[in-house]
């Protein structure tokens, strides 16, 4: 079987392709763009909210005697229409601002630009790249629950990414009504208030006035394994949203994936709640020892106390990180996860 090379090519080429690439861009009339809001995500369309109307709204078609009338949408705010990009745009994901056209004769509409961010969240896919999940978010919600059992491990990697992103985290104790007395999950909670994490706690099926009071005006993206609850969550405060839920396999106790794409969903008159699909692990293998650090903030303050520069942390003598564990100012679970990390990013540049 014959290969076929992918053709290089020259500065020069990719510079003329560069330019092709603007001056297709600065020809394009955009004296008809509108503001709008990527509210779903569908692979190559998306769904994209109207925040503006045309100054002067298009006509529509007269219908000829004896045959259907044409069709025609109304260009209304807030209305929703499933819209391609251009392909020099870079991929587009769920809370996006971008400047959009509308065709009312098809209903279908194209996206233009896109709006400075002001965060991002991402991880990798399966394939190890690094793939964008939700943007312009201010708060992201950890939700995590007695059953599926919990993973301090995955709560970790969700805070490391969201130190990476400098998005503010609310760790969130769902479905409290199956707590046990004693139950360890509580100590784990109280661990994560000690370190500085805003926690809270809930039963999705009962009052959440004030889970809905800490999210008002937020853009709030719910993380988490599948079958936490998250969905029945956004269901109680926003009644209308109909997200699928279901219900934790009783063979094997994983939670089922129920929600395909991420979505947002408005909330009160300023904040917004976004659902990501359920994942059960959060690979972090394309951040540097620096940004992992980040995530530890109880575990920097003490690197550098070690005997050698290249402490590995586990076995010897005058170890900075152990006698922090010693002293009671480290979780030793908290380190475990911070080695973990570090291995799993050593491994993936051994790969690369």
């Amino acid at each position: 079987m014959s290969l076929i090379r992918k053709r290089r090519l020259t500065e020069q080429q990719q510079r003329r392709i560069q330019k092709q690439q603007q001056n297709r861009q600065e020809e394009t009339d955009t004296s008809h763009d509108l503001e709008g809001l990527v509210v779903q995500h569908y692979g190559r369309q998306l769904e994209v909210e109207a925040l503006s109307i045309p100054a002067q709204s298009p006509i529509p078609a007269t219908a000829v005697a004896g045959e259907a009338a044409p069709f025609w949408k109304d260009i209304q705010l807030h209305s929703v229409w499933r819209c391609h990009t251009r392909t020099n745009l870079e991929q587009l994901v769920t809370g996006d601002r971008v400047k959009w056209q509308a065709d009312p004769n098809t209903g279908l509409g194209i996206i233009t630009a896109i709006q400075p961010r002001q965060s991002l969240l991402t991880r990798p896919d399966r394939y190890h790249k690094v793939k964008p999940v939700a943007a312009n978010i201010s708060l992201i919600v950890i939700v995590f629950a007695p059953l599926p059992e919990v993973a301090p491990g995955l709560l970790d990697r969700y805070l490391v990414a969201c130190a990476d992103a400098q998005i503010p985290a609310l760790l969130l104790l769902n479905k409290i009504d199956l707590l046990q007395a004693q139950d360890p999950i509580l100590t784990l909670l109280a661990q994560y208030q000690d370190l500085g994490y805003e926690v809270m706690q809930c039963q999705s099926s009962a009052d959440l006035s004030a889970l809905k009071q800490r999210l008002e005006g937020e853009t709030v993206a719910f993380v988490g394994q599948s079958g936490v609850g998250k969905s029945s969550i956004i269901n109680h405060i926003v009644p209308d949203a109909l997200q699928k839920t279901n219900i934790i396999s009783e063979n094997s106790a994983l939670g089922q994936h129920t929600t395909t794409s991420t979505r947002l969903i408005h909330f009160g008159e300023q904040g917004a709640l976004i659902d990501s699909p359920g994942i059960r692990e959060f690979g972090l293998w394309h951040l540097s020892a620096d940004k992992v650090e980040q995530g530890f903030p109880d575990i920097a303050q003490h690197l550098g106390q070690c005997q050698f520069r290249n402490c590995t942390h586990l076995h010897e003598q005058r170890c900075g990180l152990k006698q922090a564990i010693a002293d009671g100012k480290i979780l030793a679970r908290r380190l475990d996860s911070y080695l973990r990390l570090l291995d799993e990013i050593q491994l993936a540049q051994q790969k690369n």
